[in-house]
């Protein structure tokens, strides 16, 4: 998938993955970190992290939790039960701009989910816009959790590149962020006078200067969380709106912040990116 607003795009997407983003490349430079990857000795996860974007969700978005109520061992996970997901279908439209698919999941938690999921790439620099829809298509209710982690080769960072959002401290941070070789946070996102939130990596040497623009629906997704990891031979920076905060989902449940999608209720997400 392509197309040209300003400067040369393209898209791999991994139809065995839900169509997620296998690379992305701007004017032949491909942003996606590659084999610069820890791993936590979860494959789906090596070969997904790998690529410019995955979807952590729709059951559970981070490491894995036992399932309440479940005495045989059974876990969520690492990130969710749908990465390595193959598509059930694929669309394309003629002029290559818009990209649709379905994917049918088995949760952890013994339900079953459809993800009916548009890629669309637009004209006049504004990027590319994803837009999700998680419906319940088991016979049971399930607490849906969504994560989109993109992830960025840290070889294209400097010592001048910034992360520039209202959603942190100041509105604008050092991407070499925390202490140590790995860090992350986890932060109430700031929309502006729409429910959308931004963020951008700004002034990428490894991109002649340009920024990745990320933008994100806070109704679904009101948390941003980013995550760093320069250990070995893993350099790579991730932007990853979420659905909930970081804490146990224990924890979450007690607070009343996993709500209950029953069998045939949906829910919607969306974000948008763009070099610039």
């Amino acid at each position: 998938m392509s197309a040209y607003h300003g400067r040369e795009s393209h898209l791999l997407f991994d139809r065995s993955s839900a169509l997620d983003i296998a690379a992305f490349l701007t004017d032949g430079i491909d942003l996606s970190p590659g084999a610069a990857i820890p791993s936590d000795g979860d494959p789906r996860i090596d070969r997904a992290l790998a690529g410019f974007l995955f979807t952590c969700g729709p059951d559970h978005i981070r490491h894995p939790e036992p399932v309440a109520g479940r005495d045989d061992q059974v876990c969520y996970p690492l990130h969710g039960s749908l990465a390595g997901t193959a598509v059930s279908w694929t669309e394309m439209s003629a002029d290559g701009l818009r990209c649709s698919a379905l994917t049918e999941v088995d949760l952890a938690c013994g339900g079953r989910a459809a993800i009916e999921r548009v890629w669309q790439v637009h004209g006049n620099g504004r990027g590319v816009m994803l837009k999700d829809r998680v419906v319940n298509i088991g016979a049971s209710a399930f607490a849906p959790m969504m994560m989109y982690h993109m992830n960025i080769g840290g070889r294209l960072l400097g010592d001048e590149t910034r992360i520039d959002s209202a959603s942190v401290e100041g509105g604008s941070l050092a991407w070499r962020f925390g202490e140590g070789e790995s860090a992350h946070f986890c932060r109430t996102a700031v929309a502006g006078e729409d429910p959308w939130a931004e963020v951008s990596l700004s002034s990428l040497p490894g991109l002649q200067g340009r920024a990745l623009h990320v933008r994100f629906l806070t109704d679904t997704l009101p948390f941003l969380q980013m995550w760093r990891c320069q250990r070995g031979g893993a350099n790579v920076v991730s932007i990853e709106p979420a659905s909930h905060r970081i804490a146990k989902r224990v924890e979450l449940s007690a607070a009343g912040e996993l709500d209950l999608l029953e069998p045939g209720q949906l829910r919607d997400y969306a974000l948008a990116f763009g070099v610039v």
